[in-house]
C-alpha cells in the first residue's frame, strides 16, 4: 500500500494564531493528481479566520489548514487519470460537491448537502485547506492553464468564478446600467464580468481609494468614494431620465454592508434587480422601498461550472486580472502577508508563494 508523505502547511488554531506545521499528504488515488502548490491567494474568509477565528456563526473549533485559492504543477497522476501528465500547470477548483444529493442532481452544486470546500469551518470536522506545499486533488478539480498565465493569475480563477456566478444570477446585462457597491477583489471582478456581459455603464463605489482605482482598471466608467463624496451617488436620481425613481437597472452589493445596500437601493429603478454577494452578517432591509419599487432580490453564493469558464477566459486572454495582484509573499512570512491583505489602502489580492 502506498505510504503517505509529509509537507508544510499554514494551520490556523485561533485568532492570529497561525502556525507552519507538518501535515500528511495522502496516498494518490486512481483518479487523483498530486499537485505541487505554487501560489495561493488570501481570500476575505481566510482573513476573517485569521483575524477573528471565523465569521458570523462559523467558528474554528479545531486546527485547520487555511486556503482555497491555489494553482500549481502536477507532480504525479493516478493510474486511471487521462488528459493530464506530470508537469502540467493547473488551477484548482476548491469546490468538491458530492454529485449525488438532490441539489447536485438538479445542477445546483453550490448548494450540495455534503459539500467539501477547502479551508472551511462550516462543517465539523473542518474541511482542511490548500495552503500547503503538496496537495492531492480529484482530477475533476484540475483545469490546465496556458504557459502565458502565471501561477498568480491561475489563482485568480477562483474569485473570478464568484464574479461570473454573480453576473449570471443577475440575468442578461446587455445594455444595462450597473452599480457595484464594494470594490474588493470580488467587486472589482464583478465590474470586469459585467462589462464582458455587455453592460452599457458600470459605476463602482467604495470607501477607500485603492479599490476604486482597481475598479477603474477593471473597466468601471466611474468610481465614487462615498466617504469623500457622500452625495455623489444620490445625484443619479436628479436626472430627468428617471424622474427620481432610480437610474441603475442592476445592483451588485459586494461589501456586505447594510448601509451600502440601503443607499444603493435609492438609485435603482423600479423592478431593478439586486444581487447580494457580500456576506457581512445579518442586515436590516428597507422593506417598504423593496415593496414600493418592486425589486427582485437575488443571492449569489460561490460557483460551479463558472470555474472552468474563468480558466478558459484567462487562457484565451479575454480578461486581465494582473492589476488586482498586489504582492506575492513566501508562506513563511504569513503574518506579513495577512497584515498587508487587511490594509485596504495598499492591497487588493495578496498571494502566497509555496516554492
Amino acid at each position: 500500500m502506498p505510504t503517505t508523505t509529509h509537507n508544510q502547511a499554514l494551520v490556523i488554531h485561533a485568532p492570529r494564531d497561525l502556525r507552519i506545521e507538518t501535515v500528511e499528504t495522502p496516498a494518490l488515488g486512481a483518479n487523483q493528481l498530486l499537485l505541487r502548490v505554487k501560489a495561493g491567494g488570501i481570500c476575505g474568509s481566510d482573513l476573517h479566520y485569521y483575524q477573528n477565528g471565523g465569521f458570523g456563526a462559523i467558528r474554528i473549533k479545531e486546527p485547520m489548514v487555511l486556503g482555497h485559492e491555489v494553482s500549481g504543477q502536477i507532480s504525479a497522476v493516478g493510474q486511471a487519470v487521462q488528459g493530464f501528465v506530470a508537469g502540467d500547470r493547473v488551477a484548482i477548483s476548491p469546490s468538491r460537491p458530492c454529485m449525488m444529493c438532490h441539489y447536485c442532481q438538479a445542477g445546483l452544486q453550490m448548494h450540495c448537502l455534503d459539500m467539501r470546500y477547502y479551508g472551511s469551518a462550516m462543517r465539523t470536522p473542518h474541511v482542511q485547506g490548500a495552503f500547503r506545499q503538496s496537495l492531492v486533488v480529484d482530477v475533476s478539480q484540475a483545469h490546465k492553464i496556458e504557459d502565458h498565465v502565471s501561477d498568480a493569475e491561475g489563482v485568480m480563477a477562483e474569485p473570478l468564478s464568484v464574479a461570473l456566478h454573480a453576473v449570471r444570477r443577475a440575468g442578461p446585462l446587455f445594455g444595462k446600467r450597473v452599480l457595484v457597491t464594494g470594490c474588493g477583489p470580488i467587486g472589482a471582478l464583478i465590474v470586469l464580468a459585467a462589462k464582458q456581459a455587455g453592460a452599457i455603464e458600470v459605476v463602482a463605489t467604495d470607501m477607500a481609494a485603492m479599490p476604486l482605482k482597481s475598479a477603474l482598471r477593471m473597466g468601471a466608467d466611474r468610481a465614487i468614494n462615498v466617504s469623500t463624496e457622500p452625495d455623489a451617488l444620490a445625484a443619479y436620481n436628479a436626472t430627468s431620465f428617471n424622474a427620481s425613481k432610480g437610474y441603475f437597472d442592476v445592483l451588485f452589493e459586494a461589501s456586505g454592508n447594510a448601509r451600502a445596500l440601503a443607499g444603493a437601493m435609492e438609485v435603482v429603478r423600479p423592478r431593478g434587480i439586486l444581487v447580494q454577494v457580500g456576506m457581512g452578517g445579518e442586515m436590516q432591509l428597507p422593506m417598504n422601498m423593496i415593496v414600493a419599487k418592486e425589486f427582485e432580490m437575488r443571492g449569489a453564493f460561490r460557483f460551479h461550472e463558472e470555474y472552468a469558464q474563468a480558466v478558459e477566459m484567462l487562457n484565451k486572454r479575454m480578461v486581465d486580472v494582473k492589476p488586482l495582484i498586489t504582492a506575492t509573499i513566501h508562506y513563511r512570512d504569513a503574518d506579513t502577508a495577512f497584515a498587508l491583505a487587511a490594509d485596504r489602502a495598499q492591497a487588493m489580492k495578496v498571494m502566497f508563494s509555496f516554492d
